[in-house]
């Protein structure tokens, strides 16, 4: 059964309840969060002017040169800000990413093939192991690039309150696992020889002859997952939905599957869309497999962030939701025609509109504040102040770690953010004798832990869309509160694992070292 619509707080609030309790008042306080974006549009305007009068006597790491701030304000800003202001939108990764997913799990859930698979995983799943699972596989979909925003995380859900539990919960556990935990990951992902490549290019300024293993942080992330399994099994279940169990349902339940058994139709609907997916897994995997495959990329690999296959994870992902939703569709009933097809894209696309408008803001947010140099700013000052201070090397690590959490509220891509950061750095700890390897370790720690609580992450409004769906009132405060334990949690422990880690020896990865010998 769904849980109740409310259930008040029994007795005094703990204090990190009335701790979160404050944080949610205030953030939801805070304007509409489109109104928010257009707020920090016109701030980082006005910084951007202010501060380009102002020499900071810096040296842009991407470029050599002078690191100066560029007026938005000026006329040839504003100018070329309203001639990409179209491209800028319709060029925005996210964007394309999460409509064009949606649209296959749109046709999967309104023909109700989603919720008859959920309704058999859950009748074969211990109700205890549900928050583990759905934070594992929110870990494991970082191999899928993006895919796990858009769909683990409004899965989860789907899968607590169809299990009887708050779906914000799910919501959150989903959203620790995909983001709050991304540089965990039992599987070597994309992400690893593009963080590598940045990193040697990094190392080679002081040494060109270094040369780094893209797999060389792999032991660390994949016992990491294990940390951050436990880490978010334990906060979901004893600190963020005993919090949420006080806070009302009101959204659109009415089309959410509940634990009802599974009728014949069902069933044999259910048999129909899981042996169409698996053919066409097959097909995938046999189409993938042959050195020659139109899937690899030119030096063969399937993993590289310019392969084919990675590429098209998105569009795989539609057509894996297309095809046993609409094999679902004809073989329970739930569908007759192409009309209802449409109609489950239809409806999808309907629940986008708000983050269609506030994707629009986010993009201009964004290009504005990639144009003025602002976080280049954060990020080269943020350094200075650090390697200043000549800290012992375990302090070092954890000044990298907090560095890069505090740069990551602000920036939020993971390879555009290390690009920016790497050429600082990568030299200024190998003149300390702290390898290449270890600072990547310790930036990948700073880049997750932060993610879920920086409504400047693209991903975050559409959290918040998900959550609205159950919740109306649901926003940037909701969100926060929620993630916050989460954030604060990881990034103590996260820190003090690598820290064991460096301290005992153990490898972080193949061919990893901890000091660097010149």
């Amino acid at each position: 059964m769904p849980p109740e619509t409310e259930k008040p707080y029994r007795g005094n609030p703990s204090r990190i309840t009335r701790l979160l309790t404050n944080v949610e008042h205030i953030g939801n306080k805070l304007p509409d969060p489109t109104l928010l974006f257009v707020s920090l549009l016109f701030l980082v305007w006005l910084l951007s002017w202010l501060l380009s009068y102002v020499n900071f006597n810096v040296i842009d790491p991407r470029t050599g040169a002078p690191l100066e701030v560029m007026n938005q304000l000026s006329a040839a800003a504003i100018t070329k800000f309203m001639t990409s202001m179209v491209k800028t939108f319709t060029h925005f990764h996210p964007l394309g990413v999460v409509l064009v997913a949606m649209l296959g799990i749109g046709v999967a859930e309104h023909t109700g093939f989603i919720g008859a698979s959920l309704r058999r995983m859950m009748a074969v799943t211990a109700k205890g192991l549900l928050t583990p699972m759905l934070i594992m596989v929110g870990i494991i979909s970082h191999s899928a690039a993006d895919a796990g925003y858009v769909l683990v995380i409004p899965l989860g859900g789907v899968l607590f309150y169809a299990a009887g539990r708050h779906p914000l919960a799910g919501i959150a556990a989903a959203f620790a696992g995909v983001s709050g935990g991304f540089s965990a990951n039992f599987v070597p992902s994309a992400l690893d020889p593009m963080l590598q490549g940045i990193s040697q290019a990094g190392a080679q300024i002081l040494d060109p002859n270094i040369i780094l293993n893209p797999l060389n942080n792999y032991f660390f992330t994949a016992s990491s997952s294990i940390l951050i399994i436990g880490l978010g099994w334990y906060i979901t279940d004893k600190v963020v939905e005993p919090r949420l169990q006080a806070l009302a349902l009101d959204g659109e339940l009415d089309d959410l599957p509940t634990m009802d058994p599974l009728t014949t139709k069902e069933r044999a609907g259910l048999r129909a869309a899981v042996t169409a997916m698996t053919i066409s897994l097959l097909a995938l995997i046999i189409t993938s497999v042959p050195e020659g495959s139109a899937w690899r990329d030119t030096v063969g690999s399937l993993t590289s962030g310019s392969a084919p296959l990675m590429q098209s994870i998105v569009p795989l992902i539609f057509l894996l939701f297309l095809i046993p939703g609409i094999v679902y569709g004809y073989s329970a009933g739930t569908i007759s025609s192409a009309k209802d097809i449409i109609e489950g894209m239809v409806k999808a696309m309907g629940t986008m509109t708000y983050y269609l408008v506030i994707m629009f803001f986010i993009a201009q947010f964004i290009y504005s504040f990639g144009e003025s140099n602002l976080g280049v700013l954060l990020a080269v000052q943020g350094a200075a102040a650090l390697k200043s201070l000549a800290m012992p090397a375990p302090l070092t690590i954890t000044g990298i770690i907090l560095l890069t959490g505090l740069v990551n509220l602000f920036v939020g891509s993971a390879s555009a953010k290390w690009a920016l950061l790497a050429p600082i750095f990568i030299p200024m700890l190998m003149t300390l004798g702290i390898s290449p390897d270890l600072t990547q370790a310790a930036y990948r720690v700073g880049d997750s832990t932060t993610n879920i609580i920086t409504p400047l992450m693209p991903y975050f409004p559409l959290v918040v869309v998900f959550c609205q769906r159950y919740v109306k009132t649901s926003g940037i405060g909701t969100v926060t509160a929620m993630m916050l334990p989460y954030s604060i949690t990881f990034l103590v422990f996260w820190t003090l694992y690598l820290l064991i880690y460096y301290l005992m020896g153990i490898p972080l990865g193949l061919q990893a070292n901890y000091e660097y010998i010149p």
